[in-house]
């Protein structure tokens, strides 16, 4: 009798606190996308200054640095968030405020994160404090814990199955949901139409507060295409080992400076990078939207450098102290490499231009024609291995690029973030043996 009553509390309360995630997932981004709009458009309109991009970004920097100086290392990368959960069985709630200003600080400035790192912590803190107030919840806190995580990516990328793959992949070695299989489907598949229930209808009564990531036209793959994928997952892997690579870089290199001056020293780097090429700043699903859409491009090698540099940046944010996530940005690059090598390939050998002008705008115009379609393929099989390689969760990367990319393309998909997490993960043993 009393474990039926528990998990009724149980079912209960995850509706409950998936409809809570989104509603807060909801408000947070409204007042991001709010103080983006304030900062980034209607002062500079108001007031134009020169070097104003690096005069807001430095001084934001240390203005963060500041804050972190007096709070404490947030937000809390997502990796780190749900190790607490597995690890310590809690997660310290007793910041939130601190937690929410954290997260949101960075994305204000126009840091090169996402909003998923910050948002997963404040909305398993709020699941911990559930359970500890509640004392018919006490005992399933860290349920609650797991499926908010699950709410919380899944709202935020608008693919509910993300959520519960990337997940229930961080924890394949340990379970942390000692529940049936079903029982756990259920409590995902309610928790998940919550939150995107509640955070679509607020998103259509007051308007969304972040973009979602673009879809990708339908295309046919050619024989050509099929014969591309490996140098696609090799592209997709390359930029996997620069993103570690750099991260690696940039952890030692700011680790040699001094709190407000390391975010300071982020700041500029930001400011510089942005003012010479804004599209770097942001997360970059807008960006990505307006690459897609055909309204931005650039000759293929342009392309390949504003992917490293994405990623790049995106380290040196998050290790300088400007911290969020990373998959947005990731996801930005990749079909960044994806585009730009299906352009040096395909326009090449259909002599297109492969660079054009809009006479009314002054703006790069990319002229894809018939190379669109190979685009798009080779945009998800680099994006595919990149993600898989990093995040090393195959089923997840597959559904978060499900929603983007064409259905046809789902098999290939998921081969490439296998073959990207398997080959990056031969490499890490090979490396660790060498320095045994």
């Amino acid at each position: 009798m009393n474990r039926t009553r528990n998990n009724v509390y149980l079912v209960l309360f995850c509706g409950i606190m998936g409809a809570v995630a989104g509603s807060v997932i909801w408000a947070f981004l409204k007042v991001m996308s709010v103080g983006v709009d304030f900062l980034w458009k209607w002062i500079p309109a108001k007031f134009p200054m020169p070097f104003y991009t690096v005069a807001v970004c430095i001084l934001g920097a240390a203005l963060i640095g500041c804050f972190r100086w007096k709070f404490g290392d947030y937000p809390e990368e997502l990796d780190t968030v749900m190790a607490k959960v597995k690890t310590d069985k809690k997660y310290d709630y007793s910041n939130m405020i601190v937690l929410l200003f954290s997260a949101l600080f960075p994305l204000l400035l126009g840091s090169s994160i996402g909003p998923e790192a910050g948002l997963t912590g404040v909305i398993v803190g709020l699941c911990y404090w559930v359970g500890d107030n509640l004392s018919f919840a006490r005992q399933n806190a860290r349920e609650y814990s797991q499926v908010g995580a699950a709410v919380t990516l899944g709202v935020l990328f608008r693919s509910p199955l993300f959520g519960v793959f990337a997940v229930e992949e961080e924890n394949r070695e340990k379970e942390i949901i000692k529940l049936p299989g079903t029982m756990k489907i259920f409590l995902y598949g309610l928790a998940a139409a919550a939150g995107m229930g509640a955070y679509l209808l607020l998103s259509g009564l007051f308007g969304a507060g972040l973009s979602a990531l673009p879809s990708f036209a339908d295309m046919q793959p050619e024989l050509f295409d099929y014969l591309m994928i490996i140098v696609y997952i090799f592209l997709g892997c390359l930029l996997a080992k620069f993103y570690f690579f750099t991260h690696t870089a940039t952890e030692k290199t700011v680790a040699k400076l001094p709190p407000i001056v390391r975010e300071t020293v982020g700041g500029l780097c930001l400011g510089l990078l942005g003012t010479a090429i804004p599209v770097l700043m942001f997360s970059g699903e807008e960006a990505m939207g307006e690459l897609v859409a055909g309204n931005f491009a650039c000759a293929p090698l342009f392309l390949a450098g504003i992917a490293l540099l994405k990623v790049l940046l995106t380290n040196v944010c998050i290790q300088s102290g400007l911290k969020g996530g990373h998959f947005f940005p990731i996801i930005f690059a990749g079909v960044c490499l994806g585009y730009a090598a299906a352009i040096l390939v395909f326009g090449g050998l259909s002599g297109q231009a492969i660079l054009g002008f809009s006479n009314a705008t002054g703006q790069a115009a990319l002229v894809f024609g018939d190379v669109a379609g190979h685009a798009a393929f080779a945009a998800a099989i680099v994006t595919a291995a990149l993600l898989g390689a990093i995040m090393k969760k195959p089923l997840a990367v597959t559904v978060l690029l499900f929603l983007c990319f064409p259905v046809k393309l789902f098999l290939w998909i998921f081969f490439a973030a296998a073959a990207g997490s398997f080959f990056l993960s031969i490499g890490t043993k090979a490396n660790k043996l060498e320095d045994k």
